[in-house]
């Protein structure tokens, strides 16, 4: 969601939790930090989720989805597939497509 809402369609770590503590109350209003351990195991593990160094060297990185993942989320919904993403093991898709031009 918070990929999809960002306009450069890449994004850093804090602002995925920025974009989650402001559209839902739970997670503003005392949760648990332990969700944030949550968001960076899924992003670390999911294939869909392609992490794109910083082109000024700053620490960090941005996250953005596989292009070939984009079509997953088309229709507005976040929910649970019943099929995993994969990445094509042989990538048909130019390592040029993951960086970023700011």
């Amino acid at each position: 969601m918070a990929i999809h809402a960002h306009p450069t369609r890449h994004i850093t770590l804090a602002e995925i939790y920025a974009y989650i503590r402001n559209r839902f109350a739970y997670y503003r209003d005392g949760c648990p930090v332990a969700w944030q351990n949550s968001i960076r195991h899924n992003l670390s593990l999911n294939e869909c989720f392609v992490k794109v160094p910083k082109q000024d060297r700053a620490i960090g990185c941005y996250w953005t989805l596989h292009p070939d993942a984009w079509d997953m989320f088309a229709d507005g919904s976040y929910l649970r597939r019943k099929r995993r993403f994969r990445r094509p093991r042989i990538s048909s898709v130019p390592t040029s497509q993951f960086e970023l031009h700011t």
